[in-house]
Order: structure tokens, then C-alpha cells, then sequence
């Protein structure tokens, strides 16, 4: 795969409140000109999100905390789509071939950072088990459980703390990979200089970014109410358009 040498890097882009929208819609044409690759890894993380679902089906306080330690790893999973969509711009539509190239290639950088946020995703599936299980009123095996004794409990704030915690981890997460990951498959860059120029893109954009990660929130949510179907399509869109974020943002 011919990777670029890095040139100097420049300072992050400042961009439009509207930008979030035209990402996505980007994506979109992206994932509609060459659907294979995202819906192989719609469908692949979706199967996967069943299996977690099936493996705790009778203990919510871990799924819940599993469900989510694995969205933060998901970024790293779909690198394979900023390939797709680097292609795409030059009009050659990649298969899966490329993808898996991609995934051969040993690339340090990428494989350190996805251990980084596994073990982020490992340190809030402690937590948020810890959490739950420690200062529930109740135990809690099912989704009406935690909906009973946790998100509509009076008697404490075990709900709010929860949504705290999981803030505190995934907004530095966020600001530390939504350039970096895509920067890492498109240049020689360091993972330091990666995550460097992503907290700097989110420093400068600070109110866009912020739209920008609810709109990703939206987007999974959506995905996770439709029973993991929607994810099929979810999943490839977000990534498809973090690359057009990517590079709008770093001027790439």
C-alpha cells in the first residue's frame, strides 16, 4: 500500500457549523458508490454485538458496560473504510481484497492504538460493572431492570453517575482518535503526532465537534434500537464520513 511520507504538519482547519451534515452526506456517497466493504463490516459488528447480547443476555449490569467498551473500540475496526472511501475519491472503488491488505499489513501504529482503546474499553466495562453491580438498589439481570432500579431510580443518583463516568472516559477518547485513526491509514505520522493533531482539530472546533460526536451518538443509538440491524448501515456511514471529517479538518 503506497502511504505518503508525511509533510509538516499544518494547523487544524477551522470549519462551518454545517459541517457535521455535509460529513455525512459525503459518507453516504461514499458507502452507496461502493457498498461491499461497509456492509461486510456492518454486518461483521452487528453479528458480533448479537453475540454479546446472547452471552449476557441474563446480566445487563456487564452487557451494558460491554455494549459500550466495545463502541469505543469500533473506530479502530473500521479502518479498512477509510481506505475505501480514500480510493473512492479518486474514482477507483476498492473491494474487499484492498481491505484485507489493509488489515494484513501489521501496521504498528494502528495495532498499538487499538490496544490503547481496548484498554480503555476494558478499564469501562470494570467500571461501569463495578458501578452497577456495587450500588444498585437491586440486582440487575435484564433491560427492565436497569431501567427500573437504575435510569428511573428516585433513591439515587447511581444513574447520573454512570452517564458521568462514561462522559469522562469517552470525550477524551473521542478527541484523541476521530483525526488520528484516519490519519494513521493516510500518512506516515506518528501515533503521538496523530493524537496531537486530533485534540488540536477538536480544540479549534470545539462547538462543531461537539455536534459532531452527538450526531455519532445519534447515529449508534439508532443503530442499537433497531435491534443491531441498523448498525449495518450505521456503522459503515460514520466511518465512511469520519474520513471526509478527516480530511476537511486537516486541510488533507
Amino acid at each position: 500500500m503506497n502511504i505518503p511520507m508525511p509533510a509538516p504538519l499544518a494547523p487544524p482547519a477551522s470549519v462551518e457549523f454545517d459541517a457535521p451534515w455535509r460529513w455525512l452526506r459525503l459518507g453516504w456517497a461514499d458507502f452507496r458508490r461502493n457498498p461491499g466493504p461497509g456492509l461486510f463490516h456492518g454486518i461483521l459488528l452487528a453479528l458480533f454485538g448479537w453475540l454479546l447480547m446472547f452471552l449476557a443476555r441474563d446480566e445487563f449490569w456487564l452487557l451494558a458496560g460491554a455494549f459500550s467498551g466495545f463502541l469505543i473500540v469500533a473506530p479502530i475496526l473500521t479502518t479498512g473504510l477509510y481506505q475505501v472511501s480514500r480510493n473512492c475519491a479518486t474514482g477507483h472503488c476498492v473491494g474487499m481484497q484492498e481491505v484485507l491488505n489493509l488489515w494484513r499489513s501489521g501496521d504498528g501504529r494502528l495495532v498499538r492504538f487499538g490496544l490503547l482503546l481496548s484498554l480503555a474499553g476494558t478499564g469501562w466495562v470494570i467500571t461501569s460493572a463495578a458501578l452497577i453491580t456495587l450500588f444498585a438498589p437491586e440486582p440487575i439481570h435484564n433491560p427492565t431492570d436497569f431501567l427500573r432500579h437504575v435510569v428511573l431510580s428516585r433513591s439515587s443518583w447511581l444513574f447520573e453517575v454512570w452517564m458521568l463516568m462514561g462522559g469522562l472516559l469517552a470525550a477524551p477518547v473521542f478527541a484523541s482518535s476521530v483525526v488520528a485513526i484516519p490519519m494513521l491509514v493516510d500518512t506516515r505520522v506518528t501515533v503521538l503526532q496523530a493524537v496531537h493533531t486530533s485534540w488540536r482539530a477538536v480544540a479549534t472546533n470545539p462547538v462543531v465537534m461537539g455536534i459532531w460526536a452527538l450526531a455519532i451518538m445519534a447515529l449508534t443509538v439508532l443503530g442499537m434500537v433497531t435491534g443491531l440491524l441498523g448498525m449495518v448501515v450505521t456503522i459503515p456511514l460514520l466511518a465512511h464520513a469520519s474520513w471526509h471529517a478527516y480530511r476537511e479538518l486537516t486541510r488533507a
